[in-house]
């Protein structure tokens, strides 16, 4: 197969339904394993099905949950596909619809999420085909870097402020007010969506970090109070901060916080648990949850069904039209970015707990 420039498309006809025919660059694995397994290929340019988009990637997103499906930590170790491309997230512009579809239309920039769940096409690639649900409208004031840091990290945001019992069900300016959110782990890609959905809905937002630099990148997030967890007596300051204790924790370790956040959780106060940093097993000071008549929520996107995600990816899409999730150092999320070629070092780099959102510049806008 002939060799492809980076960034380019070799075309060579169009299709039925009038898309281009051509060979693309794509990063695939066929074994589960290291990042030393990603490979730099040639495959055909896919075609759309019926209720699907093709779209021409511009920006990929690593997130965690990529390179751990890739080692096969978690899921399957045998991989139900015989080739994968990876990554979830990502945002581009739609290059060809399949029948039935009439939203996005051909032309339409987008931001995709759960591109690859349960499909062996994520958006490690010049083009990635996704159902149309998966593709959804970018506001024209945000930029594709800002498109593929949404997907994982800001949905699982909005689930995680929208699982209060007393809470509402939906995000929009003025949702939240009144509650108090505590995030930990401010200055991870989740935790800074967390700030940002919560301060644009209209809670007070304490966040729990490990440095004066994590502390920083808390507030240009928009964290109304921070507290240094190695540094303070957490619980004790977060009790000064919210006396009557907080609404909503949107949690990284519970392992490692189960104590904290029951010494500073309201009544009826919700523990949002997104991640199991440092473990899989914890034990649970029974009688002092049962007494806050606390929730635990446990939370996967690929398991929270169609109607959550419809809602996440709506009032999402609402807070970036707002200007509410902006992405850089100097928002609070820098961005580390590497070429299509280099997905392998994205990959270690998500790995080793870099601090920021990993981008892999798939191609450029023109």
């Amino acid at each position: 197969m002939p060799s492809v420039p980076p960034g380019s498309l070799t075309v060579s006809g169009t299709s039925a339904l009038g898309a281009t025919v051509g060979i693309v660059k794509s990063i695939v694995y066929t074994g589960t394993g290291s990042a030393d397994v990603l490979e730099l290929v040639e495959r055909n340019i896919p075609e759309p099905g019926p209720g699907e988009v093709r779209v021409r990637v511009l920006v990929s997103g690593v997130n965690p949950t990529d390179w751990k499906s890739r080692a096969g930590s978690t899921g399957p170790k045998e991989l139900p596909f015989p080739e994968v491309t990876p990554n979830q997230d990502g945002a581009g512009v739609v290059d060809a619809v399949g029948e039935g579809v009439t939203e996005p239309r051909v032309g339409d920039r987008v931001w995709l999420y759960l591109s690859q769940h349960q499909r062996p096409t994520g958006t490690a690639q010049e083009y990635t085909v996704v159902p149309a649900a998966r593709a959804v409208p970018l506001p024209d004031a945000a930029d594709f870097a800002l498109g593929a840091s949404l997907g994982v990290p800001a949905m699982t945001a909005h689930r995680a402020l929208t699982v209060h019992e007393d809470g509402p069900r939906r995000l929009s300016p003025g949702a939240l007010h009144g509650l108090v959110v505590l995030v930990t782990g401010g200055a991870g890609a989740v935790g800074h969506a967390a700030i940002q959905l919560a301060r644009w809905a209209g809670a007070t937002v304490i966040t729990t970090i490990s440095s004066d630099d994590k502390a920083a990148l808390a507030t240009a997030a928009g964290a109304h109070h921070t507290v240094n967890y190695r540094e303070d007596d957490a619980a004790a300051r977060i009790r000064e901060l919210a006396p009557d204790g907080v609404d909503i924790v949107v949690d990284v370790a519970f392992i490692q916080n189960v104590e904290l956040v029951a010494s500073v959780l309201k009544p009826r106060g919700t523990i949002s648990i997104y991640a199991n940093t440092g473990g899989s097993e914890v034990t649970v000071p029974f009688r002092l949850y049962m007494g806050l008549n606390a929730r635990l929520q446990f939370i996967l996107l690929y398991t929270v069904g169609e109607e959550a995600l419809a809602a996440a990816a709506e009032d999402v899409t609402a807070a970036v039209r707002d200007g509410a999730l902006p992405v850089g150092e100097e928002h609070g999320l820098p961005l580390v970015r590497f070429p299509l070629e280099r997905t392998a070092d994205a990959h270690r780099a998500v790995e080793q707990d870099t601090v920021g959102k990993v981008l892999v510049e798939v191609a450029s806008e023109g």
